[in-house]
């Protein structure tokens, strides 16, 4: 490779080429001038390198001879120039060169000083605008910094004032949770009161065993309250599932409210920082690392949406507490509705019963009376018939003594006519009084018998009114208050 600085023209650039007198070649090719240096132009600079000669040298081709024969060399001319001082001529520059590259030089210096002078101007007008903009900046910063507290000092203020009106719902939510629990608890006496007199009721015997209006009264009665104790816990459990999702909300206001205050804490040591400070130093790179996750529009977003959705808890909160007031209004009134058709019922169906054992009761005592009178009847009866025995007896024994007389003294007179009508008018008679006798026994076991099944019929009335009267209505004799029944204790 060529040392920086040599001439492109040098004749050690191109090829040796061969030089004597004596002895020529052959064939001679024509010498070829070859670069084999590029020029390297500094910046700014490139306009310098046109110092290079501009003389341009050309090799004559040395004319060959084919014939070998004596004329040849005798037309042979030895060259005017010596090689050694023909190779130095073409290292020479012209003046034309000289005084062109001495100009160049003057305004490549001119050039280099004028713009050394513009650098300077520039670097000092750069200087101050970069001072002016670094302050204004700075200036700014602290401007954005003073405005972003003042945005977290909004938004904490909302976010507290969210979080105080949420925890005061939260505990009036607590309290109506709490009242619905002690309601469906108070529930449990009247619902087992109920249960008690459908179980005593089913100790009733014989036919007052009935599916009467207390009967049913009871059932409804024991649906209403377990249906009120259902729907008091299904409430409590939504309640308890809004409270839970009223905590999931305070705990986001909370985070957040935390993350302001720590927010709020940075950039106020930031906005305090100066220049002066002790507290600063560098750290290279740290520009390049973004970890934000959020614009503004999102961190506002963030906190109002966090609002927002404590707002609607509230506001289901507000729903459930108004749901549960209305449900304890409606469910005590009918409970005390129910309570008292009930009793109603039971009243009512304790007078019917007292109405039938008291006919039942006058029933028995007709059918004790027809009873003497019909064992009176039987007796006068029984004497009766003794009584026609004898009459019976002694016509009979006419008629067979008569049948005794000889030969056509058996005359059918008219005391014989008059013996067998007497007979057979007593022996009518007797069975007419036997068949009524039969009649009156008839009679007086069926009164007997009616004397059997009214007093089962007392007792049977006697039982139910002692199940209706005493053991049922002693039991709902007291009802739990209103206040007790929507869960004040």
């Amino acid at each position: 490779m060529e040392f920086l600085g040599t001439t492109q023209n040098a004749s050690y650039c191109g090829p040796k080429k061969a030089c004597g007198f004596n002895v020529l070649p052959q064939t001679v090719p024509a010498p070829v001038i070859q670069e084999c240096y590029q020029p390297y132009y500094l910046p700014g600079y490139r306009c310098l390198n046109s110092w290079k000669p501009s003389l341009f040298y050309k090799v004559s081709n040395a004319q060959t001879c084919l014939d070998q024969g004596a004329s040849c060399h005798s037309s042979l001319k030895p060259p005017t120039i010596l090689p050694a001082i023909r190779s130095a001529l073409f290292c020479r520059y012209s003046p034309h060169d000289w005084d062109k590259s001495n100009e160049l030089q003057v305004r490549g210096a001119e050039t280099s000083r004028l713009w050394a002078g513009r650098l300077m101007g520039d670097s000092m007008r750069l200087m101050q605008d970069k001072d002016q903009l670094t302050q204004q900046m700075q200036e700014g910063t602290c401007r954005n910094l003073g405005q972003r507290l003042s945005d977290i000092g909004f938004w904490k203020s909302e976010l507290s004032y969210e979080l105080e009106r949420l925890l005061n719902e939260n505990r009036s939510l607590d309290t109506v949770r709490k009242r619905l629990e002690c309601a469906a608890q108070e529930v449990n006496c009247p619902l087992q009161v109920a249960l008690e007199c459908l179980y005593n009721r089913e100790k009733r015997i014989g036919i007052d065993l009935v599916h009467d209006k207390v009967e049913k009264n009871l059932i409804q009665e024991v649906d209403l309250l377990k249906c009120c104790q259902d729907q008091m816990k299904k409430l409590a459990q939504r309640i308890d599932i809004q409270m839970g999702d009223n905590r999931d909300a305070q705990h986001a206001l909370e985070r957040d409210l935390e993350d302001k205050n720590s927010a709020e804490f940075i950039d106020e040591k930031c906005f305090n920082l100066r220049n002066t400070s002790d507290c600063i130093s560098f750290f290279h790179g740290v520009e390049k690392m973004d970890g934000t996750i959020s614009v503004p529009e999102t961190w506002a977003k963030f906190s109002n949406d966090n609002i927002r959705h404590s707002q609607n808890m509230r506001a289901n909160s507000i729903r459930l507490q108004e749901e549960a007031k209305s449900l304890f209004e409606t469910l005590s009134n009918q409970m005390w509705k129910q309570f008292t058709d009930t009793n109603l019922a039971f009243n009512s169906r304790i007078s019917e019963v007292t109405d039938v054992k008291n006919k039942l009761q006058v029933q028995l005592a007709k059918t004790l009376q027809e009873i003497f009178q019909a064992e009176n009847t039987i007796t006068l009866l029984e004497r009766s018939i003794m009584a026609k025995e004898c009459p019976l007896k002694v016509a009979q024994t006419r008629l067979e003594c008569r049948s005794r007389r000889p030969n056509i003294e058996l005359c059918r007179d008219t005391p014989q006519f008059k013996l067998v009508n007497e007979v057979f008018t007593i022996d009518d008679t007797l069975q007419t009084l036997k068949l009524r006798l039969r009649e009156t026994q008839d009679t007086l076991q069926m009164l007997v018998m009616t004397k059997c099944r009214l007093e089962h019929e007392l007792a049977i009335k006697a039982n139910t009114l002692c199940i209706d009267k005493e053991k049922c209505m002693s039991l709902r004799r007291t009802f739990p208050s209103t206040p007790r029944l929507v869960g004040y204790t």
